[in-house]
C-alpha cells in the first residue's frame, strides 16, 4: 500500500500523537537526553512515543529529508543484512527503518527506508551497486518522499 501524507492542523490531533512531537522537539534542542527525561516531561509512555515517533514530522523536517524506500531479496546467510547497509552508509545514506522477512528456500527479502538528502545525485549509483553486491537477487526502489 502506498502511503499518504496529510496536512492536519494541530489542534485536532490525538493528545499522544502531539506530545510524541513534543518529545522529539525536546530531544532536537537537548532540553532532554534521553526518551525517559523527555515523556516523563510532557507525560506520556515510552512505547507511546515509539509507536508515533517515526509518523510525524515538522514539514520544514520533510522539505529538507528525502526518504526512498527499497526493497531487496537477498540470499539468506550470515552477513548479508550487514553487507547491505555498510553499502548504504558508505553511500551517505541514513537507514531509518528496516524490516526483513523469513527467508524462503535461501531467500530473504528487505525493505529499507533510507534518508537520502546526501545522495541525490547518486541514488542510481547506490542501487546499482546494491544489485551487483554478491549474494544480492534484486534490489528495487519502491518508494520515494
Amino acid at each position: 500500500m502506498k502511503e499518504r501524507y496529510y496536512l492536519v492542523r494541530e489542534d485536532i490531533l490525538p493528545e499522544a500523537v502531539v506530545k510524541t512531537m513534543q518529545v522529539k522537539q525536546l530531544l532536537a534542542t537537548g532540553d532532554a537526553k534521553t526518551v525517559h527525561e523527555a515523556v516523563e516531561q510532557v507525560g506520556m509512555s515510552r512505547s507511546a512515543f515509539y509507536k508515533y515517533k517515526d509518523g510525524i514530522h515538522l514539514i520544514n523536517q520533510l522539505e529538507r529529508e528525502r526518504i526512498v524506500t527499497i526493497s531487496i531479496d537477498m540470499e539468506h546467510r550470515s552477513g548479508m543484512l550487514s553487507k547491505v547497509l555498510s553499502l548504504v552508509a558508505d553511500f551517505g545514506g541514513n537507514v531509518l527503518t528496516i524490516n526483513q522477512s523469513i527467508p524462503l528456500q535461501g531467500v530473504a527479502n528487505v525493505v529499507i527506508s533510507v534518508e537520502v538528502s546526501r545522495i541525490s545525485d547518486e541514488l542510481g549509483d547506490m542501487l546499482e551497486s546494491l544489485r551487483d553486491c554478491a549474494g544480492v537477487k534484486r534490489a528495487n526502489l519502491i518508494g520515494q518522499g
